[in-house]
């Protein structure tokens, strides 16, 4: 994707950005991995196809599925203002299909911190998929990826097992190749890096 073949309001408005009050930059000339630079990427990408927005801001992440998003779009919530938050629930969402879609965080389990070893073990295998497309789009940006255990009441660094399962996950995406939404984010986000 060229971003400046983009129409003009896809990254010079903030109307795509969904309660947000600070003015919008440039695609052009945002500062390395600013999130909401990141925002207005993916709804360059996704709203209209997707009726879907991705917005900063959670206290923990989520995905909202809009009741009616002719009215008003999906959303996927990352925490805070982190570029990392935001490239690890994209990759959720390019991951799901279209029946988790229609659910509240597609529909999975989450297990909070402080999980013992079986339930981290378990979080390791839902969790390897995701986690290696994340690497994919982080490597596609220039942005440091870092396999995370997401335990950390109980200290929990992500196990040698798990960083193999990714290798693993990278490798199937690798040979069978990227779904078609999550080859889109990747090669807009390499053609993001590329403008700068």
């Amino acid at each position: 994707m060229n971003l400046a073949q983009l129409p003009a309001p896809f990254y010079l408005s903030n109307s795509l950005l969904p309660d947000r009050t600070a003015p919008a930059r440039s695609l052009a000339t945002p500062p390395a991995h600013d999130a909401r630079a990141l925002e207005r990427l993916f709804a360059a990408c996704f709203r209209a196809a997707h009726a879907t927005v991705l917005e900063g801001g959670g206290a923990e992440p989520l995905y909202v599925p809009s009741p009616d998003p002719t009215r008003a779009p999906h959303r996927i919530v990352y925490r805070e203002d982190y570029f990392a938050s935001a490239l690890h629930e994209v990759a959720h969402w390019c991951i799901a299909g279209r029946a988790r879609r229609a659910l509240e965080d597609y529909g999975y389990w989450y297990e909070p911190d402080g999980r013992d070893a079986a339930r981290q073990r378990a979080f390791e295998r839902v969790e390897a998929r995701p986690q290696a497309l994340e690497s994919i789009f982080a490597e596609a940006c220039g942005f440091a990826f870092h396999p995370s255990a997401d335990n950390l009441e109980r200290g929990a660094a992500a196990s040698a097992a798990f960083e193999r399962a990714l290798a693993r996950e990278r490798a199937r995406l690798a040979a069978r190749g990227l779904p078609p939404r999550a080859r889109r984010f990747r090669d807009a986000l390499a053609s993001w890096r590329a403008g700068h």
